[in-house]
């Protein structure tokens, strides 16, 4: 995507221009240069009973790293940094497009990049996919972003985008998971998420992709863990 390298946004001066409300954990939009940011202090973050504390900012760049090594950009830039409220997660704001009507975006079958999404979320396990967190742009790519519950080690997918459940997986996505468990068997991609998750998280998501591949199909809702995150959108 065009924008800033991450270095930029590991090194740049990070100027706050205010918090974004609501938000449940503190959320911040900021600028380094000419480019707009957003940046979650671990400092901020509330205390959840199935994360352990001061993880969900690691859990954020972490799913860049996954997307970026999968070739899938669905998630923006996303860096680990230093910032006026200490250490957190730091990544590229999306003007997103405002005409697009999410509601309807999310029920689409025919969205390639939506198809990407779904396939993106089982292998990060993200709980918390709601409508709000898609993000199209003009040129009708598609970013998703708030993915600081990704990477449990139990299944929790907890998403709006059902659509394709038991559904044969497209090549492209096949493509993108070979890639994906190719990097992640080779060692580098593993080094890269050792600082943002534990050893075992690290296993669950191999496992995931290794089973993704196996399988050929897109996972269905989980018989014990709410399936669509409330509320939805």
């Amino acid at each position: 995507m065009s924008g800033p390298p991450t270095a930029e946004l590991e090194q740049g001066e990070l100027v706050l221009h205010g918090r974004i409300m609501p938000a449940s954990n503190a959320t911040f939009l900021g600028q380094i240069g000419e480019v707009r940011v957003v940046y979650k202090p671990i400092s901020g973050e509330r205390p959840l009973w199935d994360f352990p504390m001061g993880t969900l900012a690691g859990r954020e760049v972490a799913a860049y790293v996954v997307s970026r090594a999968a070739g899938w950009d669905v998630v923006p830039p996303t860096v680990m940094r230093d910032g006026p409220f200490g250490p957190g997660m730091c990544q590229l704001w999306i003007d997103h497009d405002t005409d697009v009507d999410l509601i309807a975006l999310s029920r689409r079958t025919d969205h390639a990049g939506l198809r990407d999404m779904a396939v993106f979320d089982a292998v990060v396990n993200n709980a918390d996919r709601k409508i709000g967190h898609l993000l199209p742009v003009a040129d009708g790519h598609l970013y998703g972003c708030d993915h600081g519950v990704c990477f449990a080690e139990d299944y929790k997918l907890r998403t709006v985008l059902w659509q394709w459940r038991g559904k044969t997986l497209p090549r492209r996505s096949m493509e993108a998971l070979r890639r994906l468990n190719g990097q992640l068997n080779d060692g580098g991609l593993e080094a890269e998420l050792s600082s943002l998750l534990s050893a075992d998280e690290i296993a669950a998501t191999k496992i995931r992709v290794e089973t993704l591949l196996k399988h050929r199909v897109h996972p269905f809702p989980p018989a014990d863990w709410p399936a669509v995150p409330w509320p939805p959108v």
